[in-house]
Parts: structure tokens; C-alpha cells; sequence
């Protein structure tokens, strides 16, 4: 399964055929360089690792020697996608958004943007206290959070308010609504995960 690595743009509105509006995300997508082979003999498992993001800031040394090795430039994201056969593949090839055709089927993958620390009701949708008989200081406390006497304790994974957000997440059936090769740009049907400019992965289904 092959895909590619991008950074999301923003959203706009397309038209289509007949003339319906269409929200779409704008993913700039590749192109990508392959800087590594995995094969079963060496490492137990077949796999392509590209780099995406071209850099020169913030590099580590062994991720230089890396790029060295393999002769290809610093990049700053690097992605494995697991491949059954990568005698078709070779270093420093490029992976460029023609992989991907229109109307078909992808999973995007992303980290979610960041909330910070939030309370029940936004995290979780709680509905909150009551706003009647005389009830004026609990409007958006979660309610009981544990038991009595047994087990007198609360349970591991009762939801509570807490950090909201920045956790990995993806879209398993995204639609590509339209490709633009000369600009590298993808553009799919409907929202994205995570913020602009933030990376996400594209396989294919």
C-alpha cells in the first residue's frame, strides 16, 4: 500500500458538474523522495520510507548521516508505508500526487488540533445540571463521578474533563474530488483532520 505525504492547506468550495457547491480541503501533497528500503531479509518486514518537507533546521546528526547514506536531501517528515514487493521501487525516487486518480478512495491520517485542558461539557458533550428550582452554581459540573460505598473509588476511564485534542485520527474513506500535478494539490471532499499546515498521510484504501 502506497501513499504519500502532505500538508494541509485549508478548505474552499468547488463547484461540480452539474452544478452543486462541494467543500473541499486543499492537501499539498508531495512530491516525495524515497530515502530507505526495508526488506524482510534485513529488517523482517517490506517497506518504502519517504521524506517530505524539504529542511535544514533542527536535524539530528544520525538523522543526517541517514540522508547521507542514502544520498538524497534533508527532509523533515518521514513516513514508512508498508509495500509487499520493493524491487519496484529504488532510493531517491520520486512520489508525485499522479499515484492518486480522481473520484477514488483514500484514508488520511492526522494529528487533531489541540484544545488544551477542557471540562466535561465540551470534551464530552455533557448536557449539565439543571437551570431550574433553584439549582444556580452546578450549570456545567459533570454530576456523580463515582460510587458509595463500593467500590468507593472512581473507575479508571470515567470521562472527566481533561486535554481535548492532539491525538491522532483518521478518515478511513476520503474522496478525491480533484488533482492539480503542476501545483502538487489534492483536493478532497469534506474537512481534513488537524490544523493548517499540519501533516497528514494518504494510502490508499
Amino acid at each position: 500500500m502506497i501513499g504519500l505525504i502532505g500538508k494541509k492547506i485549508g478548505m474552499t468550495t468547488i463547484f461540480g458538474e452539474t452544478g452543486e457547491a462541494i467543500p473541499v480541503t486543499i492537501v499539498k501533497a508531495g512530491p516525495c523522495e524515497i530515502t530507505q528500503l526495508k526488506s524482510p531479509e534485513k529488517d523482517g518486514y517490506s517497506a518504502v520510507q519517504m521524506g517530505f518537507d524539504i529542511t535544514q533546521k533542527r536535524i539530528t546528526k544520525p538523522l543526517l548521516g541517514h540522508f547521507k547514506k542514502a544520498g538524497t536531501k534533508i527532509y523533515k517528515k518521514l513516513k514508512e508505508f508498508r509495500v509487499r514487493d520493493v524491487s519496484q521501487y529504488e532510493i531517491g525516487q520520486s512520489i508525485t500526487v499522479e499515484e492518486f486518480q480522481k473520484g477514488e478512495k483514500v484514508s488520511i491520517k492526522g494529528v487533531s488540533k489541540g484544545k488544551g485542558f477542557q471540562g466535561g461539557r465540551r470534551r464530552w458533550k455533557f448536557s449539565g445540571g439543571p437551570k431550574s428550582h433553584g439549582q444556580s452554581n452546578k450549570w456545567r459540573a459533570p454530576g456523580s463521578i463515582g460510587q458509595s460505598s463500593d467500590p468507593s473509588r472512581v473507575l479508571k476511564g470515567t470521562k472527566m474533563g481533561g486535554r481535548m485534542g492532539g491525538k491522532v485520527s483518521s478518515l478511513k474513506a476520503a474522496e478525491i474530488v480533484q488533482i492539480n500535478p503542476e501545483d502538487n494539490l489534492i483536493l478532497i471532499k469534506g474537512a481534513v483532520v488537524g490544523p493548517r499546515n499540519g501533516y497528514v498521510i494518504l494510502e490508499k484504501k
